[in-house]
């Protein structure tokens, strides 16, 4: 029986990474006494998965797991046991039953991502939209990443365009601007975002202080036609 969750990672714990954190849910589980299924053999692991998981130093405001159980439980208590346990700056948001069997990772297609980040270059909020939509739409945004071929890791260009579904600039504070972009996650294509912030950071035009950027990741979406759904 699969219960679908939702929580958040905020503030310090941006830094806790992935293997961490699936150790603290672990004793969560254990501490807050939930019906959590184990695989068998030698070494037996309680049967969750996190969708998608989060790179070190990023904020999110919706995460999403899968997690098995041996027994039915109710939501509502268990959002409160899990929560008693949990550090303040990991709190579980929502949870439900799914009607289908499909696994939160392969069923997420989109993210959204807040960004902050200084520029270096006197520009009007006006300036910095007509810069970013230019952008968005010269065709061709490529990158550079290593790859595995064979045993050797190799450095390959990539056009990262078509995994930006959208940019939006939401604000800019004098040297401090704020956007928004939908890009692409799982099995379709992913972008990690600071492969993106990365390429931003190479607009000259811009004049972007990539060390200055912040990131928070605001929702995930499932691709529902032409309609992006959240899982919860």
């Amino acid at each position: 029986m699969i219960l679908r969750v939702k929580f958040n990672k905020k503030n310090y714990l941006k830094y806790i990474g992935h293997l961490d954190l699936l150790r603290l849910f672990q004793r969560t589980f254990n501490r807050a006494e939930i019906p959590v299924k184990y695989s068998e053999g030698f070494n037996p692991h309680p049967k969750f998965s996190i969708a998608n998981p989060l790179s070190l130093g990023i904020e999110s405001e919706e995460e999403y797991m899968d997690i098995d159980l041996v027994e039915k439980i109710n939501t509502e208590d268990f959002i409160k046991r899990m929560n008693h346990i949990l550090p303040k700056d990991i709190q579980i948001l929502d949870a439900i039953y799914p009607d289908d069997e499909k696994s939160i990772s392969a069923k997420l297609s989109w993210a959204l991502y807040e960004i902050r980040f200084d520029i270096e270059k006197d520009l009007s909020l006006d300036e910095v939209k007509s810069i970013l939509e230019n952008w968005l739409n010269s065709g061709e945004i490529m990158i550079s990443r290593l790859r595995k071929k064979g045993k050797r890791k190799v450095m390959k260009e990539e056009d990262i365009r078509p995994l930006i579904q959208m940019i939006q600039v939401k604000e800019k504070a004098d040297n401090e601007v704020t956007i928004e972009s939908v890009m692409r996650v799982g099995d379709g294509g992913n972008l990690r975002p600071f492969d993106f912030v990365d390429a931003l950071g190479n607009n000259i035009e811009l004049g972007m202080d990539v060390d200055s950027a912040s990131l928070i990741r605001k929702a995930l979406y499932i691709e529902n036609g032409e309609r992006l759904d959240k899982p919860i």
